[in-house]
C-alpha cells in the first residue's frame, strides 16, 4: 500500500491514477492528520509526501514519521515545487529518501517508486556486516555505527554508504551511483549524488573523511 499526501486535487488524483495503474494500491489524503489516522490501521509500503500542505507542513511530518517505530525504515519520497538546493538539502537530512520536483511526469513518478521499492526489497534481503576505518554497518539490522556510536541516515543515505564500501577503493562515477543506488536513468539529476553525499559525510563526522571526492569523476572510499 502507497500512501499519498497531496492537499492539491488535481496532482492528488493524478498520482492516484499513476500509482494505481503502475500496479500498486493506493490511499490518498490532503493533510498529516488523515495520514496518521491511517497508518494507526495499516503502515504502508512507501508514502509520497508533499512538502507544502495546510496545518502540518511536509517537513514535519517527515521527521514525524522517521520518529515512529512502526514508520521509521518506510521509503518515502518528498514532492515539492520549491527547486533550490537548500529546499532539497532539509527534506534529505529530514529522512527522505528521495525527492521530486515538480511539475513531472506520470513515468517519471512510477518509476522512481517502483526504483525505491526494489532496492528496500533487495536490501531487507541482505544479511552481511561491512567495515571500514570507524565505520560499522550491520547489514542484516540495516545499521550504522562510527566508531561504536550509531548514526540514522536516510534509506538513500545507507544504500550510498553501503555502495561505496562494496567498492572500496574504486572510483564510483555519479553515474554509476546513481545506477547502483537509484537504479533508473537520472539524467540531469547527478547533483542529488553530491547532496546525498554531502549529507552522508556530515552525519558520519570525522569518519566523513573516508568519502573522497574525485574531481570531475565522482567518489571513492578508501585507498
Amino acid at each position: 500500500m502507497i500512501y499519498i499526501v497531496e492537499d492539491d486535487l488535481d496532482i492528488r488524483e493524478m498520482e492516484r491514477y499513476a500509482l494505481q495503474t503502475g500496479g500498486f494500491d493506493v490511499a490518498a489524503f490532503e493533510s498529516g492528520e488523515e495520514l496518521y489516522v491511517a497508518i494507526a490501521q495499516e503502515a504502508p509500503q512507501l508514502v509520497l509526501l508533499d512538502i507544502m500542505l495546510p496545518g502540518e507542513d511536509g517537513l514535519s511530518i517527515l521527521q514525524n514519521l522517521r520518529s515512529r517505530e512502526e514508520t521509521a525504515d518506510v521509503p518515502i519520497i518528498m514532492v515539492t515545487a520549491k527547486t533550490s538546493e537548500i529546499d532539497k538539502v532539509r527534506g534529505l537530512d529530514s529522512g527522505a529518501d528521495d525527492y521530486l520536483t515538480k511539475p513531472f511526469g506520470i513515468m517519471e513518478l512510477v518509476s522512481r517508486v517502483k526504483a525505491l521499492l526494489r532496492r528496500s526489497e533487495k536490501q531487507a534481503e541482505k544479511h552481511d556486516m561491512l567495515i571500514m576505518g570507524g565505520i560499522t554497518v550491520d547489514c542484516d539490522k540495516r545499521e550504522v555505527a562510527c566508531e561504536g556510536e550509531p548514526v540514522e541516515l536516510t534509506f538513500k543515505e545507507y544504500e550510498l554508504l553501503c555502495c561505496l564500501m562494496n567498492n572500496s577503493g574504486i572510483v564510483m562515477s555519479r553515474e554509476k551511483l546513481i545506477n547502483a543506488v537509484w537504479g533508473y536513468d537520472f539524467a540531469g539529476e547527478t547533483r542529488t549524488v553530491d547532496m546525498h553525499i554531502k549529507t552522508l559525510r556530515q552525519k558520519l563526522g570525522e569518519q566523513g573523511r573516508q568519502i573522497v571526492t574525485v574531481r570531475n569523476v565522482g567518489y571513492r572510499m578508501g585507498n
